[in-house]
């Protein structure tokens, strides 16, 4: 049977020949054959115009496409690799930070020739860890469900992550700093490292539900590990263990920077926890019902 393309804008594409069995994945490398620019993972199909986008593995046969239909196809833009955005914004923090920790005379000028307070020492090798775990889980550990995304978010990503630590690496690393005092100080570091340990334990459990090559989901639930133990309170405990790193980053540090950023990267990612949370929950029926997105018991 025949297809007939058309954008989201109603401009005709052209037609493409399909069978029962042809998946949204297959048809997505027939239209690129009739528009090369129109690469596979730059494809949005629809039903309608305005319609949801169609998954992959959607059959033509299930989507109760016939012999003439249409199918509308939006332009997502210029993509690229997930993993490639998420080296650049977890490469780049390692080396703006300590551009200002190593070279602060860079920086500070002369008024950096005092030494550095133990805090601050730490706090850089804290926050080294936290992005070079971050950049050993995107080589190593998390597999994608997307091959790619819009190339526009890797200049907001960058712009975010580079500039919100040049913002805390400058008050942490300045001579003028005073930090806390000493029980402060262990609070803030045992919470990170506590949590650094919850999360990375998180995104291995998540890595194991899905075999290698494939795009199957489940129920997320704890393991052997006690780290995953989070998992009967909350869908997200990924993002409720990097929120705490943070808040015991801030603790640590005392500084209104860090603060910030842990402000704005809860905000963000309680928006992500709802929006999956929301997903697991229409997916499936039997999801646990006392669970909550990000914080336990209440949010």
């Amino acid at each position: 049977m025949e297809l007939e393309i058309l954008t989201t804008s109603e401009k005709n594409i052209g037609k493409i020949k399909v069978t029962d069995a042809s998946q949204v994945s297959d048809i997505k490398k027939s239209i690129s054959k009739v528009k090369p620019s129109l690469y596979p993972e730059r494809q949005s199909l629809r039903l309608e115009v305005k319609g949801k986008s169609l998954k992959e593995t959607d059959r033509v046969k299930d989507l109760g496409l016939t012999n003439g239909s249409k199918l509308y196809v939006k332009d997502l833009g210029p993509q690229i690799g997930w993993s490639t955005v998420f080296m650049a914004e977890y490469a780049g923090p390692l080396f703006v930070y300590l551009l200002f920790y190593i070279r602060p005379s860079l920086i500070y000028g002369t008024a950096a020739s005092q030494q550095m307070s133990q805090v601050a020492n730490v706090a850089a090798y804290c926050w080294s860890f936290h992005y070079a775990k971050r950049v050993f889980e995107t080589v190593f550990v998390h597999r994608f469900s997307h091959a790619t995304m819009p190339i526009g978010n890797l200049f907001k990503n960058c712009s975010y992550y580079w500039g919100f630590t040049a913002f805390v690496s400058y008050f942490v690393n300045h001579p003028l700093y005073t930090p806390p005092c000493t029980f402060q100080y262990y609070v803030g570091l045992g919470t990170f490292i506590f949590c650094e340990l919850g999360n990375l334990s998180i995104h291995i459990a998540l890595r194991n539900l899905r075999p290698p090559g494939t795009k199957v989901r489940r129920i997320p639930m704890p393991t052997v590990n006690p780290f995953t133990l989070l998992f009967n309170f909350v869908s997200c405990p990924n993002y409720t263990y990097e929120v705490g790193s943070w808040i015991g980053f801030t603790i640590m540090t005392c500084t209104f920077p860090a603060a910030l950023f842990t402000f704005a990267g809860f905000y963000q990612m309680a928006l992500w926890a709802l929006g999956k949370h929301r997903n697991y929950k229409k997916e499936f029926p039997d999801y646990p019902k006392n669970r909550k997105s990000i914080i336990p018991f209440l949010l």
